[in-house]
């Protein structure tokens, strides 16, 4: 068995570096106490290298767009670099979630699409559409989510996906609202998008209508 000079404690198994104070280990190792965790291995290693890749990929076009001022198209006046560097970090934070135990698909989905709508909304902005996207893709996306995490609430047994179908639909809602007070007419991918909401939220009564009772009193705390 192995033990550790500086804690005077010994350690079962075959580990390397003691676990309270990292310092190595002397003597002679056991068998091993749990078995090898080969997928983990093989998923961290995967990760690290598409990590090494897009860091890579990062520093090569901040390095011509900054260094060599190559333009993304002619007549391009802004750093195109930082929009790449913006996606491919949310690209990152959207594996890690991928990889984190215990998420929900509709909770997966809701956060993807809700930063891949950020991210195009400035992208949008600086590439010069960003009337169609408020027109038309934005609202595309809401209907895309309402669908999908309604199906969601459908199949799901915990409950989970019916809070974000109730955000959904009220995302699916405001831009109307908006559009009223602005006293603006209203575009009529929003128009469906709002029909949209509606019924899904008719369906979800019918379907869960004791589910969608309990999540809005919990989120309104009555």
């Amino acid at each position: 068995m192995k033990n550790c000079p500086y804690c005077n404690i010994e350690v079962g198994g075959d580990l390397k570096k003691c676990p309270f104070c990292q310092s190595k280990l002397v003597g002679e190792p056991e068998e091993k106490y749990f078995p090898t965790q080969t997928i983990l291995k093989i998923q961290s290693f995967f990760y690290k290298l598409q990590l090494f890749i897009v860091w890579i990929a990062i520093i090569t076009l901040m390095g011509l767009d900054f260094l060599f001022h190559l333009p993304l198209y002619p007549g391009c006046d802004f750093h195109w670099s930082l929009l790449f560097f913006m996606w491919l970090l949310a690209f990152e934070f959207s594996i890690i979630r991928l990889f984190k135990k215990g998420m929900s698909a509709s909770r997966i989905l809701s956060i993807s699409v809700g930063m891949v709508m950020i991210m195009l909304g400035i992208t949008a902005y600086y590439i010069g559409f960003f009337k169609e996207y408020i027109y038309w893709v934005l609202p595309n996306g809401v209907m895309a989510t309402m669908i999908c995490n309604f199906i969601f609430s459908m199949i799901d047994k915990t409950g989970n996906a019916m809070g974000y179908l109730l955000t959904n639909l009220l995302i699916g809602i405001l831009p109307y609202i908006a559009f009223y007070i602005m006293q603006t007419n209203c575009p009529l991918e929003w128009m469906i998008c709002l029909l949209v909401s509606i019924a899904l939220f008719i369906g979800a009564i019918i379907f869960r209508g004791r589910e969608v009772v309990s999540e809005i009193q919990r989120r309104l705390n009555v």
